[in-house]
């Protein structure tokens, strides 16, 4: 998501999360949650994303955007008006930090369609949905990460899916991805621009298996 956040983050608001060495990374933490979404017939059609910001990034939204002068965390019906959709304008390339894989290799996901915006106790919240681009497969791999780990994605939330699907989530061992981190960072300089993409090896992996309608 490092793209769309630095766009996003007035100049000030970014030197300050940037102030730090680039071995401080990551710099937003997002709670997430997915839920596999099927039709009428059990086939799956996309994947709903829920993005729960940390409070440090929600305020600094806040800051740049001018609203919730008051800092109390709660939002006016005008405020979160002008709040919607704020993380929705992707750039040319971006994959929305979600990554499905099937038997046969990746499975393209559509634009996201925006389905709900929300603030509360100083944390923004959001959700949409990924369409498949195509029919999926019975089996899905599904992995949420920032490839550059600016942000962090946490999986706090139960992966859900219909009726006739299991999930299995397998946590990051994070032992092993630190390790990678301090081998991909050696004899590199303290730039934000020279982060090694090592996200993946921090993300959860999620497979999904919905047996065949009948």
């Amino acid at each position: 998501m490092i793209h769309v956040l630095r766009r996003l983050l007035h100049p000030i608001l970014l030197a300050a999360l940037a102030a730090g060495a680039v071995r401080a990374h990551p710099h937003v933490f997002v709670d997430t949650t997915l839920r596999l979404v099927s039709d009428a017939a059990g086939r799956p059609t996309g994947v709903e994303v829920t993005w729960h910001y940390d409070d440090f990034y929600s305020l600094l939204i806040f800051e740049d955007m001018g609203i919730d002068a008051d800092y109390d965390g709660e939002l006016t019906p005008e405020e979160l008006k002008k709040l919607e959709r704020f993380d929705m304008n992707w750039i040319e390339g971006y994959e929305g930090d979600l990554y499905v894989t099937g038997p046969n290799g990746p499975v393209r996901l559509g634009p996201p369609e925006p389905l709900e915006t929300k603030a509360g106790s100083g944390r923004i919240e959001t959700r949409h949905f990924r369409p498949f681009a195509a029919p999926a497969p019975d089996t899905l791999i599904l992995r949420v990460y920032d490839p550059t780990y600016y942000t962090a994605y946490d999986l706090t939330g139960a992966v859900s899916a219909p009726d006739g699907c299991t999930v299995a989530v397998e946590k990051p061992d994070l032992e092993a991805a630190q390790k990678l981190v301090t081998e991909q960072l050696a004899g590199r300089p303290d730039t934000i621009d020279d982060f090694p993409e090592v996200g993946e090896a921090f993300a959860a992996t999620v497979t999904l298996h919905c047996a065949p309608s009948q």
